[in-house]
């Protein structure tokens, strides 16, 4: 892997984990998102345009993974007010690649390796070390970590085909208009308007640049990488957030848990590269 691309790839990973952790600090979280994903698709727009190539096949695609978005962003929001970071993250992260896994060797009928089978193991592994044995069945980490797990494997399928129809900023921006609008207008309808004035700081601009600043870094990485190495190194995010959280949110991420992220991590990578 180029040097290039491995910088690229591990500044999308901080990237990425830096706007979950501006979120997840936010006074009011769901506010913060909301304000974070209309900055993300006005600002991107124009670049998105100079780019514009949309096929009338890609619109299926667009509705559906705007259908999973918008559950998504709803789902992390809420949990992030009220679970951690350095748990919600690495196991919505972590389980989500497991899913696309299984779905492709229940459902497609796709081959595996013995390499993504201990990737598979590793993620596991790294699971219940970050639940740890403080953490019953009811907990938020769990309520909210693998719905959004589920969201993120089904929208990730549905892309997968509907990037054929678009270059890919077209087809980001496409996806996430409406999501981001239609999550603003709940906001400002069940919390007000004034809600949303009070998120409306540096902070949710900087969330909201970097949503898509991640996803722009993971272009740039795959014009000089093959997709299973910038995918693998991607997946330093569950370490990095982790990491954050500890510093920046004085959460308990002592050895346990942060050897936990890093056994998700591993596992995550080798799903990817087997």
């Amino acid at each position: 892997m180029p040097t290039s691309a491995l910088a690229l790839a591990l500044a999308a990973a901080f990237v990425h984990a830096l706007w979950n952790l501006l979120l997840a600090r936010a006074r009011d979280p769901e506010a913060a998102t909301a304000v974070a994903l209309v900055v993300a698709v006005v600002v991107f727009a124009p670049v998105a345009v100079l780019v514009w190539r949309v096929d009338v096949k890609v619109w299926p695609f667009i509705v559906g993974t705007a259908v999973f978005e918008l559950a998504y962003f709803a789902l992390l929001a809420g949990a992030y007010r009220r679970a951690e970071l350095s748990v919600v993250y690495p196991l919505a992260r972590g389980t989500a690649p497991v899913l696309v896994l299984v779905f492709g060797v229940v459902v497609v009928g796709a081959t595996t390796s013995w390499l993504q089978g201990a990737g598979v193991v590793l993620v596991g592994s790294g699971v219940l070390i970050l639940r740890g044995t403080r953490l019953r069945a009811g907990a938020p980490e769990l309520l909210f970590g693998i719905p959004i797990a589920c969201c993120i494997a089904t929208y990730t399928l549905i892309d997968k085909q509907g990037i054929r129809y678009a270059t890919p900023l077209s087809y980001l921006e496409l996806s996430m208009v409406v999501p981001a609008l239609a999550y603003a207008t709940a906001i400002a309808a069940f919390k007000g308007r004034a809600a949303l004035r009070a998120e409306a700081n540096a902070s949710s601009f900087v969330a909201g640049l970097a949503t898509f600043g991640a996803y722009a870094l993971v272009l740039a990485a795959l014009q000089r990488a093959s997709a299973a190495s910038v995918e693998a190194v991607r997946e330093t995010s569950v370490v990095i957030a982790a990491g954050l959280a500890g510093f920046f949110l004085h959460e308990r991420v002592g050895p346990a848990r942060m050897s936990g992220a890093v056994l998700v991590a591993i596992g995550v990578a080798l799903i990817a590269v087997a």
